[in-house]
């Protein structure tokens, strides 16, 4: 194998394959990226058998066709650091020569035929959402899971499709996010007859590889995994198996309670004031709503007492909450800071539900007030 390449280029795709090789594993070969050169073009694949990536690497010039193991460590060392513009690779049984102008690294290398496969995505039935979409659906419900818990399926994210819909939520038995919007179904996708829940890690990852230039990624959902791709990248990973919880019974379906529209700056920088004095043992913090302000208010014995004020627009009778300052920062720091968003109440023992109107919600359990 032979081939020129835009360094810089080279290394950010490197880097966001490398994030998959396991930094320990048995199998030493995983600790390595895979390059393969054929049909003109070069892509990069990692994996740790539980989630795997592949990646089109742009501005390669193929002189000769084949395969490498690239080291994650020192090889993207060399990318790093290296300052030419254009690198050379050159890979043979004997191992892996990397040119520069005025530079030449040797370094030692695996078979490339025992690297495993990586999956691609072969289907021609799947969803099509648009990628800008499909980031914030993973950042609006990402934070919500429980990847300690010994329920396993609270460690991923909740994936249903149908004909023209995604909903995605995530749980960690205290508070629930829930986002929605456009997913188009080609020749019939959908996932009503299974439950799909993709692991946290793979969505960090699908975060971090997608970009809004994307357009459109598609989605397909297989028996025991979920494969993306965009243009450039496919990611392949396994399900997390288990059931989750019936979500939607979560959502209270009661009427009787008061929605309040609050400003999400606003709102986030008085929560952020009141929970200084708040510690791991007393963090909650009382959200008392009438008379055209919200007080919020917090109390320790050991750190002290905050009392902050707000003007807002409700004017109905008097009803406080507690609720913990984290869970709604985490709510509040993924919505814009010049919308608004609606929060729906009913007393101080009911859930609290926090509604935008691009089709996010999210459910926050109230704090018991200790006796």
């Amino acid at each position: 194998m032979k081939i020129k390449c835009n360094r810089a280029k080279f290394s950010e795709a490197f880097q966001t394959v490398a994030s998959v090789a396991p930094s320990r594993s048995p199998k030493t070969i995983l600790q390595n990226v895979k390059l393969d050169v054929h049909g003109g073009e070069g892509v990069l694949s990692a994996t740790d058998l539980e989630v795997g990536i592949r990646c089109t690497v742009p501005e390669v010039e193929v002189q000769v066709e084949g395969s490498a193991v690239l080291p994650v460590t020192r090889f993207g060392a060399i990318l790093r650091e290296a300052p030419d513009e254009q690198l050379e690779l050159e890979a043979d049984p004997q191992g892996t020569r990397v040119l520069g102008q005025r530079s030449e690294f040797k370094l030692p290398s695996q078979d490339p035929a025992e690297f495993p496969d990586v999956a691609t995505f072969d289907s021609d039935k799947f969803h099509e959402v648009p990628a800008r979409f499909l980031r914030e659906v993973i950042r609006r419900t990402i934070f919500a899971t429980d990847t300690d818990s010994s329920r396993y399926a609270l460690g991923g994210v909740l994936f249903e499709l149908t004909e023209d819909h995604l909903t995605a939520v995530g749980t960690d038995g205290r508070r629930l996010a829930k986002m929605e919007g456009p997913a188009l179904a080609v020749n019939g996708h959908h996932t009503t007859d299974q439950m799909t829940i993709v692991p946290t890690r793979a969505l960090q990852l699908m975060e971090r590889a997608l970009s809004d230039g994307d357009a459109e990624i598609q989605l397909t959902v297989r028996s025991n995994d979920l494969l993306v791709r965009s243009p450039w990248v496919t990611i392949s990973t396994r399900l997390v198996e288990g059931r989750y919880p019936k979500w939607r019974d979560v959502f209270p379906a009661s009427k009787d309670g008061v929605a309040i529209e609050l400003p999400v700056g606003p709102f986030y920088s008085a929560v952020r004031q009141a929970a200084i004095v708040t510690s791991e043992e007393s963090r909650g913090i009382d959200f008392k709503f009438g008379k055209g302000n919200v007080t919020l208010a917090a109390q320790t014995a050991d750190t002290g007492q905050s009392r902050i004020e707000l003007p807002i627009g409700y004017q109905g009778d008097e009803i406080t909450i507690m609720l913990d300052p984290k869970y709604i920062n985490d709510f509040l720091k993924v919505v814009d800071v010049d919308k608004t968003f609606t929060l729906e109440i009913r007393d101080a023992k009911s859930a609290a539900v926090c509604k935008t109107d691009d089709g996010y919600g999210y459910v926050i359990m109230p704090m018991a007030r200790e006796k």
